[in-house]
């Protein structure tokens, strides 16, 4: 697996994608459910490509020890050097 550290415009939701959620005639909760939606397509071809597989040819298991490394990175380089930013 390729480790890269996360590019400063990688967002995983923009401005304009947002807007156009809140513009959507959906509840709070669906808006909510939207958002997350949008942010982990995004997240899953950030790690798809990592791997160099396609999304659906992701397994559970390298999900898993995705976000293990991921971790792993901001316990022991700090919150910047991990993909995640929370």
């Amino acid at each position: 697996m390729d480790t890269q550290p996360q590019q400063p415009s990688t967002q995983f939701l923009t401005l304009e994608e947002s807007a156009k959620v809140d513009a959507a005639l959906l509840s709070s909760s669906e808006k909510f459910l939207t958002r997350l939606t949008i942010s982990s397509l995004k997240l899953l071809k950030h790690i798809a490509q990592e791997y160099g597989v396609a999304i659906e040819d992701l397994t559970t298991q390298q999900l898993i020890a995705w976000f293990e490394k991921d971790a792993k990175v901001k316990r022991e380089q700090g919150l910047e050097a991990s993909f995640l930013k929370w």
